[in-house]
């Protein structure tokens, strides 16, 4: 894999003052094109049917993730596109594995497959979708993510697990990547989805948390890999980006200003050259890339200056 720092622009938030319902998805696909344009690597979307607890109240508008990125793809031509990521309780394994071939046929082999575990009950209800206990859940995380490498791989594939069957399943046309798409974990669950990780994905994502706790992470993932005999080097490790990044002094006083008591240090401010120290850091604790959300980068000016942390950081 690249040597390069990866960098990712997630988009959990399609709230934006005075946009209006029929002008909201051009405003998304500027984003992205500007993301793009910026030099990141990677798009993902939300894949959530309510806002969440977090971001903004659950009556936000929520766009649904495979629709987005299919449109996504026709304004964009160079980043990855995925999800980060898909709730394994939200589509059957081997429909969604064919979604996200349909994607990387229409993005010309830029599809990223974003899974986990799920855990917004509240959708799941609201939905009338099956909220199994997480144990459960880790399961049929375990199971889809077979299913999909199968799907993405082989030629007519069967599986019979405890929650998911394929019997000789088309998936025709095949995905454009050879191998299929990267497969993409969110998650950081020392027992078992850190053993995911190892086990299947190119890709994973850790929140913002202390450095010392997260380099312990990095240190679960690796005693989890040479168990699976995986060179933990072929994973892109990739963390959420721990500030909110400003371009002036005059915007971090205003932020700050703003900022609730007990605020985490990920929404704290910092300026370009105080953001290339923070990620600096991260790197040599082992991450290769960082992940920025679009409710912090919310202008093309922004976006351009995260663009620039990239460049000073190669």
């Amino acid at each position: 894999m690249s040597t390069s720092v990866f960098f990712g622009y997630h988009m959990p938030s399609f709230s934006y003052p005075g946009v209006t319902r029929d002008r909201l998805f051009d405003h998304v696909a500027r984003q992205a094109q500007a993301a793009e344009d910026a030099g990141f690597d990677l798009v993902t979307v939300m894949d959530h049917f309510y806002q969440i607890r977090g971001v903004g109240p659950e009556t936000e508008a929520m766009l649904e993730a495979y629709t987005n990125l299919g449109g996504i793809a026709a304004r964009t031509s160079r980043t990855l596109l995925g999800t980060l990521v898909s709730g394994v309780t939200y589509r059957n394994p081997a429909l969604l594995a064919k979604m996200v071939t349909t994607l990387d046929i229409v993005s010309a082999g830029r599809a990223v497959f974003g899974i986990g575990a799920a855990w917004n009950e509240d959708e799941h209800v609201g939905y009338g979708f099956d909220f199994p206990p997480i144990g459960r859940r880790m399961d049929m995380l375990e199971e889809a993510l077979e299913i999909a490498r199968l799907m993405f791989t082989e030629e007519r594939p069967s599986f019979q697990g405890r929650f998911y069957r394929i019997d000789r399943a088309l998936n025709s046309p095949r995905p454009i990547q050879e191998g299929g798409p990267k497969i993409l974990i969110g998650g950081i669950g020392e027992r078992r989805t850190l053993r995911m990780v190892a086990r299947h994905a190119d890709i994973s994502n850790f929140f913002s948390l202390p450095l010392d706790e997260l380099r312990r992470k990095l240190d679960v993932l690796e005693q989890h890999c040479a168990a699976e005999g995986r060179d933990s080097s072929t994973i892109i490790k990739t963390v959420i980006a721990p500030f909110a990044l400003v371009l002036n002094e005059d915007q971090a006083k205003a932020m700050v200003d703003r900022l609730p008591p007990g605020a985490p240090a990920s929404a704290r401010p910092a300026l370009p050259e105080q953001a290339a120290e923070l990620l600096r850091s991260h790197l040599e604790a082992g991450f290769q890339g960082f992940t920025f959300r679009n409710a912090n980068l919310t202008t093309p000016e922004l976006i351009a200056a995260a663009g620039g942390l990239k460049r000073l950081l190669e």
